[in-house]
């Protein structure tokens, strides 16, 4: 179920007609108009970045570093081959947007993706798409003939001499493909583990040229910035929150899905277009931006708005975009023991801390669930993750720690009730 509410990813996408996402039905509804602006009044590449930097459209995969400044960083008078690589790699427990986006909506990301090229100089782009979702994978597929044969894709795109060839490349599931370096080595050939940072990809990105990163979302915005300008772009969110930002909503509401709303809109809004909560029950707690965001208490998540700002002053972050929704019959102390499961067999093995220190911490948590905790197993995990977070070459190690220190921050009277009385807090587990 996707919610369409004055968005810009899915403007005008009709998801009641199958072939909604097929070139004509694209250009109908406006798309390739911005590339037609930018070859027909030979808009230049500083103009562009310009326009997206107006924008404040910052990262969508979870970072939420700015598009604008971050395709500044390509070194444009670079002599040799650059490249363009999207992020569809979505392996975030609770995200599912980008998904939504290939299927959907392909051309959109397409158009996005050649805009960025022109943009920066770059003549070749690759699409890294997860490898659990092959029907996305065909659709793309499809989708770049389609903007082949129309002459949008390509050689001399639209008469011009501007050239770009665009690939589609599927991986194979694993959640560490995501780290944006770690992609690269997979796209290479080789086992998916992230590199050292520096040197950062602008300057030595895949096969050790400059290369530039972005999300499935965030290239997937960039028509509508071009066509409209960054400034109305903007003016949809708030100031260093422009746009809307498509949230994955999950869990314990009436209608989960993903929703396209304007960066800034209170989650109370947001969880009434969901439908409230399912069966009646009160909410608990929200994962606003994915596993790895630290968990928020009900009363503090109803203060929020959602954008990377608020949701980061209430002490959590934003992220994917990936908000899991608790009502007050989750125990906290099993979610917990599940998510450090993930962490733990997703861990590349590459570093000591998160290779180790990730199977630490889920086998305190699963002692504690299973009722043989001890005392000083809450400051052990905290000391755990403090031995991990930062002492890793990427931040998935960082990633496994978050969600245990929100949980010990927020409800770390349940983790004490299942210590003293080998039994959980919340009735029925």
């Amino acid at each position: 179920m996707t919610v369409y509410v004055k968005g810009v990813v899915f403007e005008g996408v009709d998801f009641d007609d199958p072939n909604s996402w097929k070139l004509d039905a694209y250009v109908k509804r406006g798309g390739y108009a911005a590339l037609k602006k930018i070859i027909e009044n030979k808009i230049t590449q500083d103009e562009i970045i310009a326009e997206m930097k107006a924008s404040s459209l910052r990262g969508r995969g979870g970072a939420g570093f700015p598009t604008g400044l971050k395709w500044s960083f390509m070194p444009r008078s670079f002599p040799g081959q650059k490249y363009l690589v999207c992020n569809t790699d979505e392996g975030e427990p609770g995200t599912f947007k980008d998904l939504d986006i290939m299927v959907n909506n392909p051309h959109a990301l397409i158009e996005g993706m050649i805009i960025g090229g022109y943009a920066m100089g770059i003549t070749v782009g690759y699409n890294y798409i997860h490898g659990e979702v092959f029907e996305a994978y065909e659709r793309f597929e499809e989708a770049l003939e389609e903007a082949r044969a129309a002459g949008f894709l390509g050689d001399k795109i639209l008469g011009s001499d501007f050239c770009f060839q665009l690939h589609g490349h599927h991986g194979y599931g694993a959640y560490i493909c995501g780290e944006e370096t770690a992609l690269l080595e997979s796209l290479e050939g080789k086992k998916g583990q992230p590199r050292f940072k520096p040197p950062f990809p602008a300057s030595y990105g895949l096969y050790g040229k400059p290369t530039t990163i972005n999300n499935t979302e965030t290239f997937a915005s960039v028509p509508y910035i071009i066509r409209e300008g960054g400034q109305k772009f903007l003016e949809l969110g708030k100031p260093n929150n422009g746009g809307t930002k498509l949230f994955s909503v999950s869990g314990h509401v009436n209608r989960p899905g993903n929703y396209e709303v304007p960066l800034g809109l209170p989650f109370s809004e947001l969880l009434e277009m969901c439908g409230g909560m399912r069966d009646g029950k009160k909410l608990k707690a929200v994962i606003p931006g994915g596993s790895s965001a630290p968990v928020l208490p009900a009363d503090i998540m109803m203060q929020c708005t959602m954008d990377y700002d608020s949701i980061a002053k209430a002490g959590s972050m934003l992220g994917s975009g990936a908000v899991i929704v608790m009502d007050e019959s989750v125990c906290m102390v099993k979610a917990l023991e599940r998510l450090s499961y993930f962490y733990h067999e997703e861990s590349c093995g590459q570093c000591t801390p998160c290779r180790e220190g990730t199977g630490w911490l889920y086998r305190v948590v699963h002692r504690i669930e299973h009722g043989l905790g001890r005392p000083e197993d809450l400051d052990l995990l905290l000391s755990v993750g403090g031995n991990i977070a930062g002492r890793t070459i990427c931040a998935l190690g960082d990633a496994a720690v978050m969600p245990v220190q929100g949980m010990l921050k927020h409800f770390r009277a349940e983790f004490e009730h299942h210590i003293q009385h080998k039994s959980c807090l919340v009735p029925g587990f």
